[in-house]
């Protein structure tokens, strides 16, 4: 997944709604670490 949003951010389109987690990251914190910035973040910020 990773790859084709790295390409669509070279070739200048948006790439909204993608985080890149570490597999060494245990499920459990990843979730919560998304639920956190979800809760911390301003409508629209993460647009793009």
């Amino acid at each position: 997944m990773t790859r084709y949003a790295y390409e669509r951010v070279q070739a200048g389109f948006a790439m909204p709604g993608v985080f890149e987690i570490s597999r060494s990251v245990p499920i459990g914190l990843a979730i919560e670490e998304i639920l956190l910035i979800a809760e911390a973040s301003f409508e629209g910020e993460w647009e793009g």
